[in-house]
Order: C-alpha cells, then structure tokens, then sequence
C-alpha cells in the first residue's frame, strides 16, 4: 500500500481546490506525489510552496521511472479518503 500523498492540507484550499493531479509510486514503498490542479489538470507552479514544486517538477521528470503518468481527481473533503480517479491528464 503506498503512503500518503506529498501535499499539505494547508496547500490547498477547498474552496479553491476543486481537483488533484496524482503521481502514483510505482514501487508503493515510495510516496504518491499530489498537487491542485485545474478540472484538466493545469497546476499553478506560482501557487505551490518551493518544497512542493520541487517534489511535483521531481515527479514529473520520473514519470514511467519512479512514477505512474499523472491522473486528475476530486479533491477529498476527508484527508484520508481519496474519490476514485477521473481521468489520466492528457500528455
């Protein structure tokens, strides 16, 4: 089972954070990298802290490595439970 998502709770906004884009581990020792995006999954690199910048710019340059290709989600209102999966972002 992987471990939580990288992306602080205090990183997004409700109100503002509609949907997620997730990487998931591929060896599912690792951490799932998750960030807010848009509804196709656009993320803002200005809104991110620099520590979840780097980890997002980290994980899309492992993609097919370390890294599952990115798919969008609803963001959870429980930190703990995730929707299941919309789509794969288109690439």
């Amino acid at each position: 089972m992987n471990t939580p998502s990288v992306l602080p709770r205090a990183a997004c906004d409700p109100a503002a954070c509609a949907f997620l884009l997730r990487f998931l581990s591929h060896d599912g020792r690792g951490q799932d990298v998750t960030v807010p995006c848009d509804e196709a999954g656009n993320v803002d690199m200005n809104a991110l802290t620099e520590h979840l910048r780097n980890t997002y710019l980290g994980a899309r340059a492992m993609v097919g490595r370390d890294y599952s290709s990115p798919t969008v989600q609803t963001a959870p209102s429980d930190p703990d439970h995730h929707e299941p999966l919309l789509r794969p972002c288109a690439t």
